[in-house]
C-alpha cells in the first residue's frame, strides 16, 4: 500500500477541511449579506437570509420517542421545525406534518458536514460531543439545546459530552450539580440549566397508562440484554438460560437488535439449543414496550433499559455484574461513584458467576422485596422530575429562548 492514513488521522483531517470549508461558507455569506445591506441602504428585508427558527437533530432513529412527541407539539403550535436524522430509516421520516419538515441528512460524517454549516437559530439535540469531534458549532446557529435520552444523566457520556451546548435540559438536581462541578473544573462558563424531565420516559409512561393494567397472566421473566463481549447472552448465554427455564416462569427472551448484525451466529445457536416452547418464547419486536410490558421481572445489564422498566413500571430488576471504569467519561473528573452504580444495588438484585445457578430464589426474592420498591421510588425522585410534562415544559423553553434571540438581534439592528 503506497497511502495509508490510520482513522484517527483521517477524522482528524477530516475534522480540518470540514472546519475550512464552514469558514469558507460562513464568510461568503456574511460577505453577501453585507452587500445586499449597503446596496439595499443598510436595512435587511423581513425573511432575508432568515435561518430556521428550530432544528431538532439526532444521529440514530432510535431516538424517535424523544422527537416524535416534541415534533407534534410544535406542530400544534404551528412552530417551523425541521427535523434531521443521520438514520434512513427513521420512523419519523414517514410523519405527515405542516409545519414539522423532516429529512435524511445522510449518515456519519456526511450528517456532520451538513450540521456544521447550518444556519438556524435553536439547535435542539440527544446527540453528545459538540465541537469535540466531526460535530462543530456552526457560526450561523445561535443556540444550541442538549436533550438527556436516559435517566442516568449526563456524565455517562464521553468525556467532554456536553462541555459546548448553550442549554441542557436535565431530570434531575444531583444532574445539574455534577455540571456545575465539571464546569468548575474545566474552567466553562456556565450553561442553562433546565428540569424538564425526559420524553422518552414520558412516551413510554403515556402508552402505559392509556393500555392499563396487563391481563392476569402467569408470572413472566423478560431477559433483555445489551449486545456486545459483556453481554449477558455472550457471558452466561446456555447456563442463564437453562436455570430460567427451571423456574416455571414464562420467558421471554429478546435480545438486542444489534445482535442480530453483530451477534447473528450466537443468537441463532441459541436459539437452536431452546427453541419457543410452551413458557418460552424469543422477541424481535422492533419496539421493546410489547415485552416491558407483559412482564413482570427483568433481567439485564448495562442497558439503560433497566432504568426505563424500574422507573416506568415501577417492577423489580436484575443486573448483570457491572465493572465500568468512569475515566473515559465525564463521570471520572468527579468525586464518588457514578449514579448508575451507586442506584444498580437498591434497586435490584445482582446477577454473578456465583449466584447465577440461585436465578430461582434471586427472582422470587426480587419480586416481593419492599426495599427494592423503596429504592426504585428514591431513584425517580433523583432522576426523573416531572413525569408527563416534559414535551410541554420542553417547547416553553424552546419557544422562550428563540424570543430572547429574536429581541436581542432586534435591538441590535436597532443600534
Amino acid at each position: 500500500m503506497l497511502f495509508y492514513i490510520d482513522p484517527g488521522t483521517g477524522s482528524m483531517l477530516f475534522t480540518i477541511l470540514i472546519g475550512a470549508a464552514g469558514a469558507a461558507v460562513y464568510a461568503f455569506r456574511s460577505l453577501r449579506v453585507k452587500l445586499k445591506g449597503l446596496l439595499g441602504g443598510g436595512r435587511r428585508r423581513h425573511g432575508e437570509d432568515s435561518a430556521v427558527p428550530f432544528v431538532f437533530f439526532t444521529d440514530s432513529g432510535r431516538y424517535w420517542t424523544i422527537f416524535k412527541p416534541l415534533c407534534d407539539e410544535m406542530e400544534k403550535r404551528g412552530e417551523t421545525v425541521h427535523y434531521l436524522t443521520a438514520s434512513p430509516d427513521d420512523p419519523l421520516l414517514n410523519e405527515k406534518y405542516e409545519h414539522v419538515k423532516t429529512e435524511f441528512i445522510g449518515e456519519g460524517n456526511r450528517a456532520f458536514a451538513r450540521m456544521n454549516m447550518l444556519r438556524a437559530d435553536v439547535v435542539l439535540s440527544s446527540t453528545p460531543g459538540l465541537d469535540v469531534y466531526q460535530w462543530k458549532r456552526s457560526p450561523e446557529v445561535k443556540w444550541y439545546v442538549h436533550v438527556l435520552h436516559a435517566a442516568s444523566g449526563v456524565t455517562t457520556y464521553r468525556m467532554f459530552g456536553t462541555d459546548y451546548y448553550d442549554a441542557l435540559l436535565l431530570s434531575g438536581e444531583n444532574q445539574i450539580r455534577e455540571v456545575r462541578s465539571l464546569e468548575a473544573l474545566r474552567h466553562l462558563p456556565p450553561k442553562e440549566c433546565v428540569l424538564a424531565g425526559l420524553p422518552h420516559m414520558d412516551a413510554i409512561r403515556e402508552r402505559w397508562l392509556q393500555r392499563g393494567p396487563a391481563p392476569a397472566h402467569e408470572t413472566t421473566v423478560l431477559l433483555a440484554p445489551s449486545w456486545g463481549a459483556d453481554s449477558l447472552l455472550n457471558r452466561f448465554g446456555e447456563k442463564m438460560i437453562e436455570s430460567l427455564r427451571q423456574t416455571g416462569y414464562h420467558l421471554i427472551i429478546r435480545p438486542h437488535p444489534q445482535s442480530m448484525t453483530s451477534e447473528k451466529e450466537m443468537i441463532e445457536r441459541l436459539r437452536k439449543l431452546f427453541p419457543e416452547e410452551e413458557g418460552l418464547e424469543w422477541n424481535f419486536d422492533k419496539d421493546n414496550f410489547e415485552a416491558l410490558y407483559r412482564s413482570d421481572l427483568l433481567i439485564s445489564d448495562y442497558s439503560s433499559v433497566v432504568f426505563d422498566y424500574a422507573l416506568i413500571f415501577d417492577r423489580p430488576v436484575i443486573y448483570a455484574d457491572v465493572s465500568l471504569d468512569p475515566e473515559p467519561y465525564d463521570a471520572g473528573w468527579l468525586d464518588g461513584e457514578m449514579w448508575i452504580l451507586r442506584t444498580l444495588p437498591r434497586i435490584g438484585t445482582r446477577l454473578t458467576e456465583e449466584n447465577i445457578g440461585k436465578l430461582p430464589e434471586l427472582i422470587e426474592e426480587s419480586l416481593h422485596s419492599q426495599a427494592f420498591a423503596e429504592g426504585r421510588r428514591r431513584a425517580a425522585e433523583e432522576a426523573w422530575v416531572h413525569p408527563g410534562e416534559s414535551v410541554r415544559l420542553i417547547a416553553d423553553y424552546l419557544t422562550e429562548v428563540r424570543r430572547r434571540l429574536t429581541e436581542k438581534d432586534e435591538k441590535n439592528d436597532e443600534k
